[in-house]
């Protein structure tokens, strides 16, 4: 699967790799794609998901990072703006 499949407003599930206590695991973070910035090899992703007790957990993405194992679309958005910062305040 080609990287960029994805845009602003879809739903999307990365596998990265973490490190934990000296060992490597596969990790999932499934949320909204809120921005995407950069420029060819320096471009970066934000995913915002709501996590457990209705907190907010965004984390920032490097695109071409050798820990994103894979990148899934879980649902399509339609999203009508580049960046979708308004999501901070609605979805709390």
């Amino acid at each position: 699967m080609d990287r960029q499949d994805f845009k602003v407003g879809d739903t999307i599930r990365i596998s990265f790799k973490s490190t934990e206590d000296n060992k490597v695991h596969t990790t999932s973070f499934e949320g909204v794609v809120i921005a995407i910035r950069g420029e060819s090899g320096n471009k970066t992703f934000t995913v915002r998901k709501i996590a457990s007790s209705h907190v907010a957990v965004e984390r920032i993405f490097p695109l071409d990072s050798p820990a994103i194992e894979k990148i899934n679309v879980v649902k399509a958005g339609n999203a009508g703006r580049a960046k979708l910062y308004y999501l901070r305040k609605k979805l709390k």
